[in-house]
């Protein structure tokens, strides 16, 4: 039992760690290092890894090592493609479904990214924001479809930072944040469902932006 509550506890720190920006998408992930950076032996190591590859935030490669996974610019469109429709359905549903003391709570979220976005402080703002996506997806009642989105949400979620790291991003964000809130409350589902895919789809401009926040982030 020791060694599996130490591989939990290794298993959050790394997680948050390749979440928080500390590895980088395409970063070789050092057995040696890991093991004095968590003050552990091999196998919680090993066991945490396996438990990251299984939720697709690192990828284990035979005779190559373990790696933070990395997207093809393809890949990524895909699945930003995917995690949008999925968004939109969340918030046309939560447009139906969410109680009073749910949307209560969404715009408490709203107002402190909004309070961090005046402070400046990107990771508080990112911290709230995935808070702000996930009480959307519980406001759906739709638990398969709060799974598979939290699922692809972790998986993107290293983008995802980086995504609001373009120049204006997070005003940007934010006013669209107040236009799904205010469809939910007024229980417009299509207002909902099409502000939030387009919130959350890389296209256009947005787009290009995107890419060259990656190109700076591997440099």
């Amino acid at each position: 039992m020791g060694s599996m509550r130490q591989s939990e506890k290794v298993r959050d720190a790394l997680e948050s760690a390749i979440l928080n920006g500390d590895f980088q998408p395409g970063a070789k992930l050092d057995f040696a290092e890991l093991e004095t950076k968590f003050a552990c032996s091999r196998t919680p190591i090993r066991e945490a890894l396996q438990f990251l590859e299984n939720s697709g935030l690192v990828m284990i490669a035979p005779k190559r090592g373990t790696f933070v996974t990395q997207f093809s610019i393809e890949e990524l469109t895909e699945r930003f493609e995917v995690m949008a429709e999925l968004e939109g359905l969340a918030a046309r549903l939560a447009a139906r479904r969410m109680t009073e003391l749910e949307i209560a709570g969404l715009e408490q979220s709203h107002l402190a990214c909004s309070n961090y976005a005046r402070a400046n402080d990107f990771d508080g703002y990112y911290r709230e924001n995935s808070k702000f996506h996930s009480k959307i997806y519980s406001g759906s009642k739709n638990t398969f479809l709060r799974q598979e989105a939290t699922r692809l949400h972790t998986i993107l979620h290293p983008y995802r930072r980086m995504q609001l790291r373009v120049r204006n991003r997070i005003m940007e964000s934010l006013s669209e944040h107040e236009i799904v809130i205010q469809a939910i409350k007024a229980g417009d589902e299509l207002v909902a469902q099409r502000t939030m895919i387009s919130h959350v789809k890389i296209q256009g401009e947005n787009f290009d932006d995107f890419l060259a926040a990656l190109r700076e982030a591997k440099n």
